[in-house]
């Protein structure tokens, strides 16, 4: 007797731990907080046509932003997985330094980077706390591109056009960037759980700006270049299945 119930004592606590571990095949789907933190720094903006001359002492900085995120990781065995990311585009205010501190902010843009990344977790897939490891990319782009009356205005004193008799609009370059990822998930019960995520993405991008008269006609080109290079963090609950 003492046998069979220390038998299906055992074999309780088994279940019990299987029922919590990461296993292949398993679904964890999140949602969170997602912070923004560029690491910033810009080169001089620079008129290219019709000629070509570097607004001397210009730059620019990006403002931090938040936003949702979501998640989906996809369990290959208990300890490699792949994560898809993607938060709810975050606007990004540009603001002027140096020469352009005067004008303040410069314009605003959405971002849409969603991510895929291949992740390593440590620890057993039994244990609630696992510690893991990410590497992947991002696919980025910049949608609801808006520029500021102040920067139409320095922009045509530049070209030394009267105020109101020009109209500039900008485009920025879209590109793929690495992604280095670091972080930890705890399982509060069989579904239920929590994950915090730091990652740092090598990001920079070339704005185009176009200035045209009042006819529509152009009549001046520049561009502006800006490292970005976020520290991004995701705060999310999780669901496992």
């Amino acid at each position: 007797m003492k046998k069979t119930v220390f038998a299906l004592a055992a074999l309780g606590a088994l279940a019990s731990g299987s029922a919590w571990a990461q296993k292949a095949g398993d679904w964890v789907i999140g949602t969170g907080w997602i912070h923004l933190a560029p690491q910033d720094s810009s080169k001089p903006l620079t008129l290219t046509a019709p000629v070509r001359s570097v607004v001397a002492g210009s730059g620019a900085s990006v403002g931090n932003s938040d936003t949702l995120g979501l998640s989906a990781v996809y369990f290959i065995d208990s300890h490699w997985a792949v994560e898809g990311v993607l938060g709810v585009p975050p606007k990004f205010k540009l603001d002027g330094e140096g020469t352009l501190a005067r004008v303040g902010e410069l314009g605003e843009a959405r971002q849409w980077s969603p991510t895929i990344l291949g992740k390593y977790y440590f620890n057993e897939g039994t244990d609630a706390f696992r510690p893991f490891v990410g590497l992947g990319a991002t696919y980025v782009w910049y949608s609801d591109i808006k520029l500021t009356p102040g920067l139409q205005g320095a922009l045509g004193s530049q070209l030394r056009q009267r105020p109101l008799s020009t109209s500039t609009t900008a485009e920025l370059d879209s590109s793929f960037a690495p992604v280095f990822n670091i972080g930890a998930s705890y399982q509060l019960d069989k579904n239920w759980g929590i994950s915090f995520s730091v990652s740092y993405i090598p990001l920079k991008t070339k704005a185009k700006l176009t200035t045209t008269s009042v006819t529509g006609l152009p009549i001046a080109t520049s561009e502006a270049r800006l490292k970005l290079n976020p520290i991004v963090t995701y705060l999310s609950a999780t669901y496992r299945f």
